[in-house]
């Protein structure tokens, strides 16, 4: 089904792959008939190099610096990132950049603030020259494809899943302060990334959907950090063989193997895509040179993949869903055992008890998003449950198209009006129910989704008030079929359906007649609307001389979400309110860190007011006493006081820069970890003027509630340096040693400046 190459592979006339072994260039001479490329002439055959190098800036392709042609964020992300480039001098929105109101966009909790925030971004889009998407109208990701991507151009959004790749556009997630950045006409600096070539062979299975393809490929690459932080470059002749909603459905999951973009061949089938949506002018045909280099492969036999189910708590925790069925109990096991390590026991977790009659039971069908709300995805499920019923018991289907021309066209064909007869209820275009603020589950209740994530929490409940549901991902089409046998789980390729594919017919009135564009212009006459929740942010130090860090959590799970780090849902009320929102910061997760790390910054504080620390903090008096006896000098005037957290590999999934920021406001300076997630996560620490440190695995020099001391940090941050003497202050002083991966210019100044906005405050 897949295979994953130990090794390179050169791509031939987009056809055939050659391991880059000890006789590959005698095999490409044989096929070529003369002298082949040399292996970095190849590489520079890739449709992503191709794309990259006609956007970096720098003239050195290694040391990339990207200028993006347009700019998306949503609700709970421009607030932040506006706010951020206003304080660094902001006057005008250098390229096109789209404000969606997808996340927020219910405006059911903590009053006026949400719409507060929406009128917000209204008047920012007037005063700088921006494009303004009120809600419902359209998820983010939906409004990327239809009105904003073009073949061979890059989009930067504040949202991870930024994936327009199948339409030949590279997009990448990141946190707002690399959009801040873009604002200010700065760069988006990185090495150049590997490519890995996903080749696509066969065609799927009748019943297959495209989250089966993708929940196929994160379950083969994930754990293998096999496409981490690289380019997903999707060749081969199976691409011809499916649609274009197929495509991006499998796309917009790629965030989900932690690879830092994708890109597709492009063809005849996305040429139509962009003449549906009157945008024919935005269509290039995109394809690798006639002999070009990956990195590695990822080999991918469409007509091989079953409909797949993703388990709690992780979209790399795949199954067919035949073989969950086969080997219920030992799978549900599985479950179990991993519940203990991402709950942390905080909660009874058992989906046993779903088990009825030896079926796996669902309460819960969602057909969501920027994955799942997808045209062809909704037909599809239609389709399957034609003349049926969900039934009336516990089992609930909703359907989200994920924008408003989509639901049109669903009304006009007629598949709308065959869903809400089943019983299944179809809601406005909305990213609620992926990030746990739409249609949360009752307790102990199995959702199935098509929708990105299964995070812990995900789907909204809380464990600190001993709440527990989970979700599976899946497929619309098999949601559909699950649904249409009343809730027990079922396979789409079970059943004997007509799919009747009918025919997309884009309306572009809707967004004519309701979205603002500025076309470029703005208007700094305009005044900008701010709620009582929308803050500035807080004062944030330079880096000092030398460091004092209190480890105020100690988190050992194997991967830690953004969503852990600091939760989703209904939080993303106070997501314009740094200091209201950073009292979330980990409560899922370590509910005492918010305290404990305010104990830390007063510290920091009285340093700040021309005080003594330790007055603050009586605890320091013994760390500053073990701290004199080898460097007798450190005193109020030259130490900084701060908090660090220890997580083995932190900041998989979302690109919200608040996981990071939201620790910097409550007085972090660090994370250590053995590694980190994302490269999004990371350039979050870095842009929030945070040290993102590594130790080697293995068992820690220090516990929670420990002292570290770190001599001279600013000159070795000055020196480039990538190890760093650091001492366990703990009834005298342990030398342990930090690590830091490399660092640009641009990144250790906004360090040693102690965040970006103080990076660019003029």
């Amino acid at each position: 089904m897949i295979k994953l190459y130990d090794t390179g592979a050169y791509l031939v006339n987009g056809t055939e792959l050659v391991e880059d072994s000890g006789d590959a260039k005698l095999i490409l001479r044989n096929m070529l008939g003369k002298d082949t490329l040399s292996r970095e002439e190849a590489a520079e055959n890739t449709i992503a190099y191709r794309i990259l190098k006609n956007h970096n800036t720098s003239g050195n392709m290694e040391k990339l610096k990207i200028k993006f042609d347009k700019l998306t964020s949503h609700d709970i992300t421009y607030v932040g990132i506006i706010q951020t480039a206003r304080a660094s001098g902001l006057e005008k929105f250098p390229i096109p950049y789209v404000l969606t109101n997808c996340h927020n966009s219910l405006c059911a909790v903590g009053g006026t603030i949400n719409e507060d925030d929406h009128m917000f971004g209204l008047t920012c889009a007037k005063k700088y020259g921006g494009i303004y998407v009120p809600p419902h109208q359209a998820v983010i990701h939906q409004f990327a494809r239809e009105m904003l991507a073009e073949s061979g151009k890059m989009i930067l959004g504040s949202d991870s899943h930024t994936r327009y790749g199948a339409l030949g556009t590279m997009a990448m997630g990141e946190g707002g302060p690399e959009l801040v950045k873009q604002l200010l006409c700065q760069t988006y600096d990185i090495n150049m990334p590997g490519v890995v070539a996903i080749y696509l062979t066969g065609e799927p299975a009748k019943g297959v959907g495209p989250q089966d393809v993708a929940l196929a490929i994160i379950g083969a690459v994930f754990a293998k950090g096999y496409v981490k932080n690289k380019v997903m470059e999707f060749v081969g002749p199976g691409v011809s063989k499916l649609s274009a909603d197929f495509r991006i459905g499998v796309d917009v999951m790629t965030t989900e193997t932690t690879c830092l973009s994708s890109i597709w061949q492009t063809d005849e089938e996305i040429k139509e895509f962009y003449r549906i949506h009157g945008r024919t002018s935005a269509y290039k045909e995109l394809k690798p040179g006639k002999i070009a280099y990956y990195d590695g492969v990822v080999e991918v036999n469409l007509s091989e993949i079953r409909p797949m189910i993703a388990m709690p708590f992780h979209p790399s925790n795949t199954y067919t869903i035949d073989e969950l069925n086969r080997n219920l109990d030992d799978i549900l096991a599985d479950v179990e055992k991993r519940a203990k390590v991402s709950l942390g026991g905080a909660v009874d977790f058992t989906l046993k008890d779903k088990v009825r009659d030896g079926k796996l039971y669902v309460d819960q069908g969602i057909i969501a998003g920027c994955a799942g709300g997808g045209f062809e995805n909704i037909c599809a499920a239609a389709d399957i449950l034609k003349g049926r019923s969900i039934g009336c018991d516990e089992f609930t289907l909703s359907v989200y198209p994920a924008s408003t021309p989509i639901y049109m066209e669903l009304a006009r064909n007629g598949r709308l009006a065959e869903l809400m007869e089943t019983g299944a209820i179809v809601k406005t275009a909305f990213c609620g129910p992926c990030f746990g603020a739409g249609d949360t589950p009752a307790n102990n209740a199995f959702s199935i989704r098509h929708s990105t994530r299964n995070f812990p929490n995900r789907e909204g409940s809380k464990l600190q008030n001993g709440q527990i549901a989970s979700v599976a991902l899946m497929d619309a089409r098999s949601i559909a079929a699950t649904a249409a046998n009343k809730g027990y789980l079922t396979a789409a390729t079970d059943l004997d359906v007509e799919y009747t594919g009918p025919t997309y017919h884009f309306d572009s009135n809707i967004y004519a007649n309701r979205v603002f564009d500025s076309h470029g212009v703005a208007d700094p006459n305009e005044e900008i609307h701010f709620g009582p929740n929308i803050k500035d942010w807080p004062k944030m130090s330079a880096l000092p001389e030398n460091m004092i860090l209190k480890v105020v959590s100690e988190i050992h799970d194997p991967v830690t979400t953004t969503d852990e780090l600091i939760p989703s849902g209904e939080t993303s009320s106070y997501r314009s309110n740094p200091l209201g929102l950073a009292e979330f910061t980990l409560s899922r997760k370590d509910p005492a860190y918010v305290g404990r790390a305010k104990e830390v910054q007063a510290a920091q504080k009285a340093i700040e007011a021309g005080n003594c620390p330790g007055e603050a903090l009586p605890e320091l008096k013994p760390v500053f006493k073990a701290i004199h006896e080898k460097y007798p000098d450190v005193d109020k005037t030259n130490v900084g006081v701060g908090s660090t957290i220890f997580a083995v590999k932190p900041g998989d999934g979302s690109a919200r820069e608040q996981a990071a920021s939201c620790q910097k406001v409550l007085g972090g300076w660090a994370n250590i970890a053995n590694e980190y997630a994302t490269k999004r996560y990371r350039s979050n620490l870095i842009n929030w003027g945070m040290l993102p440190f590594l130790i080697d695995e293995g068992e820690l020099p220090f516990k929670n509630g420990d002292y570290l001391f770190l001599p001279g940090i600013r000159e070795a941050i000055e020196n480039k340096a990538g190890e760093f003497t650091c001492y366990v202050a703990d009834d005298g002083l342990k030398e342990i040693t930090l690590k830091m991966d490399e660092l640009t210019d641009d990144e250790r100044e906004i360090i040693l400046k102690g965040c970006l906005i103080n990076y660019n405050r003029k």
